[in-house]
């Protein structure tokens, strides 16, 4: 898919390129949740222009950067999709102390571009059972797909639902499979929506957030890091209000 294409690895790549040498020691290495990849490597592009420090970004869902990093992988910063894998990375002592925070704050929508729901309504159609294929992220490995999961469990639509189930590797793929038609409705982030590439949707529907476990998004500074201070400066700049503009741009909130 090409709008896929020009929205994640060529901006990453950019993020990567600018001012600096790339494999310097006075570089960030960061390990970013799928749904926040394009966002991230704004932020990046942004920190690189204020610090001249580039920005090395790796993209995957959440439980599996989180097993690459307890097996050694070497990043300096995560930015995960929850707030359970950078507890956990704390309590194992893989985390700088005092530096886990909330970053973001994510929305779950459910979401078609399927020609036969154009004008109707995305909730009647999963309610009703009106669709081929929902894609979801693997529940086990990404929060959006966990809190797909728990909105269906909690509306008693679950049992159904999981027998048309496709589950993507990560939201990114999840949204790949609603987006070439091969799934008819998906669970993506609201994020997500704000790529003006997307095909446009038949219908959407926000997922209330009381429905499903908190999208809160979480940032540790990781021990690899503890001498690299631009590393640490890439924590704070999240912060500050260039950063938190970005983020709110790409759909997301951000905590007080």
């Amino acid at each position: 898919m090409s709008f896929l294409r020009g929205r994640c690895p060529g901006i990453l790549l950019l993020a990567s390129l600018l001012p600096g040498v790339l494999w310097a020691d006075d570089v960030v290495t960061v390990a970013v949740a799928s749904n926040f990849a394009v966002t991230a490597a704004e932020v990046s592009v942004a920190f690189t222009e204020e610090t001249g420090v580039p920005v090395r970004i790796s993209a995957g869902s959440t439980g599996k950067l989180y097993a690459q990093i307890v097996n050694g992988a070497p990043f300096d910063v995560f930015l995960a999709a929850d707030t359970e894998r950078p507890r956990l990375l704390e309590q194992s002592g893989h985390v700088e102390a005092g530096s886990r925070r909330n970053y973001a704050i994510g929305s779950l929508v459910l979401w078609s571009r399927d020609a036969a729901l154009s004008g109707k309504n995305c909730l009647d159609a999963l309610q009703q059972g009106n669709f081929n294929k929902l894609a979801l992220a693997n529940p086990e490995t990404a929060p959006y797909g966990s809190a797909a999961r728990d909105y269906l469990k909690a509306a008693g639509l679950w049992k159904y639902a999981s027998t048309r189930a496709v589950y993507g590797e990560n939201i990114s793929q999840t949204l790949q499979f609603v987006a070439t038609g091969n799934a008819t409705l998906g669970f993506v982030a609201r994020s997500q929506l704000v790529n003006t590439e997307l095909p446009a949707a038949t219908c959407t529907w926000v997922v209330p957030a009381a429905s499903h476990s908190p999208l809160h998004q979480q940032v540790v500074l990781l021990t690899r890091a503890r001498g690299n201070d631009s590393a640490r400066r890439f924590v704070d700049f999240l912060g500050d209000a260039v950063a938190r503009g970005i983020v709110e741009q790409h759909g997301y909130g951000v905590p007080d």
